[in-house]
Parts: structure tokens; C-alpha cells; sequence
């Protein structure tokens, strides 16, 4: 920093400044300490800077692999907005979503010397060893799973659940049939919940919930069984994947989308615009999701921990209509893309 300070021609203090990104120094004066700084390839240390000033600047991101686009794309969400906000970001991957994998992965960041952790957590037994691992640092967890000792970002699946419903009742359909996610996933028992709701509030019939997981596979089979049902008009999925299977098993079956039957998904997938046809989805905002679980996370970090609780933070989402779904028995036209939502709520 001496060095910085001399060829920049200033103090160390004002060196100081402009690294911790103090509003107080002129614009001319920033710009010649950061030439100064490129000149002599300066570089910043972390684990000395964490000894004079307790913070580590890092944070630690437990995820899982999987290729399912929710939990990459809150991966990504996340860590993005985690650098945007100045903060260096260390992962932990699992392969299992079991207890010991999250205290490993805990224990691993923790040595990491991360201030604090937001994880993706799809199930509550995972979100309950997080709470129990993180004991003493600042915790957020991030989709269905969550528990009432650690503040939670998450979407709302159940109002999703009820736009899309809605949606095809709306257009005339006297029901709607609804191809499941895996029930040990909150997201999908939360998305049959919303389905249920609102065919319940329109007074229309209930049929069976169709079970199945996130696959595309899953999709094309089940959606095979749904297209010899002829008193089929309108099918709402709890995944685009799975949505894109029931797209495929319609078209060999000769059933017309969405002339004779409308399909709506769940994720709002980039890639269900380039579906045949184009899929009406619902969409989830994984970039202010990233947002809201940082924000929750510098909120712990930014007031002593005594004084913090729990909080949830709920994302509605919205409802991006496209090319699959019509009245029954409607000529196969291309309507405009709209997008219908609700407003975001927190607690």
C-alpha cells in the first residue's frame, strides 16, 4: 500500500479508502490510486485483511449436482449476485442430500473462512442439518426446503400453481389434469396444493393427480397414458421437462396442442420459447431469488446476531403465456406473449 501511495502521490489512508470503496475520495484522486495500483499489479491479501478486519470477504454457496434447471439456475443466480456485491464465493457440491453430506460441506467452507452460508435446499431434512452444522454463522436457505431456524428465500409455488390453473380454466377448459413432480419435493407436493385449490375455488371436477418426477422421460410416458384419454382438453405440469415429454407423446398420438389439448409448465425455461409449439410457463425469477438471499444473508452479517430473526422471503411468479394452451377445440392460432403476475410478498 506504501508503494500504491507513492506513485499515486497520495497518503496510505487515502490508498485505503479507495480499496474499501470509501464515497469520500474525489473521482481523480480514486483514478489515480487504481492506475497506481494496476502499474505495480497490486493485489489485495485476503487472509491478511481478514485478520485486521474479522471479515474474510467470502462466502460460502452449498449446492448439489444436478442437472434439473432450478437448482443450476439458482446456483448461478446466486453466486452472480454474491459477486456483484463485492463478495468472493467458495461452492460445496453434494451428490447426496443426506445429513453427514451437509456437515462435510459445512465443515469444508467453514475452514474457508466464510462469513456466512446460503444454501440450496430442496428437501427439510437438508435445511434441518444446515441449521444444526451452521451453528453460530449467518444462514439462508433457497427453495422448498426450509425450517424456522434459518431465514429462507423461496418461490410460491402454490400462487404458480394457481395461475396456471386458472389460465386454462379461464380459457373454457372444464378441468385440468396435472402431471406431478417427485413428492418428496416440497416444490411439487406445493404445486399439486395450488392445482387442487384453484380447480376447488372454480367448483370443477378433481381428477387424479398423475404422479411423476422432473424428467422429460416421465413426461413422454405419462403423456402417452393422458393422450388416449379423449376427456383430456388441458394438462398442467409441474416441470417444462416433463411438459416437453407430454408435447411429444400428444404430437405422436395425433392429438393436436393446443387444439385439442392446452399444456402449461412449470420453470419458464429459455428453452420452452423454442418448444413445438412455444410453452406456456410459469416463470421463476432465479436473478432476484439470488438477490433476495443475499439480502437476507448481509442483513445477519450487518447486525449482531442476538438481534436478528429468522426471516422468509416469498417470490410470486409469474405467467408467461405462449403458443400451447386455447379454448377447447380452438383453431391452433398464435396468440401474443404475455405475462401475467402477482405481487412479490415477504415475511
Amino acid at each position: 500500500m506504501r508503494d500504491v501511495a507513492e506513485l499515486a502521490g497520495v497518503s496510505a489512508q487515502t490508498v485505503s479508502r479507495v480499496i474499501n470503496g470509501h464515497p469520500y475520495v474525489a473521482d481523480h484522486t480514486r483514478q489515480r490510486v487504481l492506475d497506481a495500483m494496476r502499474r505495480l499489479d497490486y493485489r489485495l491479501n485476503p487472509a491478511a485483511r481478514a485478520l485486521v478486519t474479522r471479515r474474510s470477504g467470502t462466502l460460502g454457496i452449498v449446492g448439489y449436482e444436478s442437472p434439473l434447471y432450478g437448482p443450476t439456475s439458482m446456483l448461478y443466480a446466486i453466486e452472480g449476485a454474491a459477486r456483484a456485491a463485492g463478495y468472493f464465493v467458495s461452492v460445496a457440491s453434494l451428490r447426496h442430500l443426506d445429513r453427514r453430506s451437509v456437515f462435510e460441506a459445512v465443515d469444508w467452507l467453514r475452514r474457508q473462512s466464510v462469513e456466512g452460508l446460503i444454501a440450496i435446499a430442496p428437501k427439510p431434512a437438508m435445511a434441518d442439518a444446515l441449521a444444526e452444522a451452521s451453528s453460530g454463522l449467518p444462514a439462508v436457505t433457497v427453495g422448498g426446503g426450509c425450517t424456522e431456524a434459518v431465514s429462507s428465500a423461496q418461490i410460491d409455488n402454490v400462487e404458480g400453481a394457481r395461475l396456471a390453473t386458472r389460465h386454462l380454466l379461464n380459457l373454457g377448459h372444464t378441468t385440468v389434469h396435472h402431471l406431478a413432480g417427485p413428492q418428496d419435493w416440497p416444490e411439487a407436493r406445493e404445486r399439486v396444493a395450488g392445482w387442487h385449490a384453484a380447480l376447488r375455488a372454480a367448483g370443477a371436477p378433481t381428477p387424479a393427480v398423475v404422479p411423476g418426477d422432473w424428467s422429460a422421460g416421465t413426461g413422454y410416458e405419462q403423456g402417452e397414458r393422458l393422450a388416449r384419454d379423449r376427456s383430456v382438453t388441458a394438462i398442467f405440469c409441474a416441470s417444462d421437462q416433463l411438459a416437453l415429454g407430454v408435447l411429444r407423446a400428444l404430437h405422436e398420438a395425433g392429438r393436436r396442442v393446443p387444439g385439442e389439448v392446452s399444456v402449461v409448465g412449470f420453470d419458464g425455461s429459455a428453452d420452452g420459447a423454442h418448444f413445438l409449439p412455444p410453452l406456456t410457463s410459469v416463470r421463476q425469477d432465479f436473478a432476484e431469488l439470488g438477490r433476495r438471499s443475499l439480502r437476507l444473508l448481509l442483513e445477519q452479517l450487518d447486525r449482531p446476531a442476538s438481534g436478528s430473526r429468522p426471516r422468509r422471503d416469498v417470490l410470486v411468479p409469474e405467467l408467461v403465456i405462449r403458443r400451447s394452451a386455447a379454448a377447447p377445440c380452438d383453431d391452433d392460432h398464435a396468440a401474443a406473449d404475455l405475462t401475467l403476475s402477482g405481487p412479490s410478498r415477504g415475511t
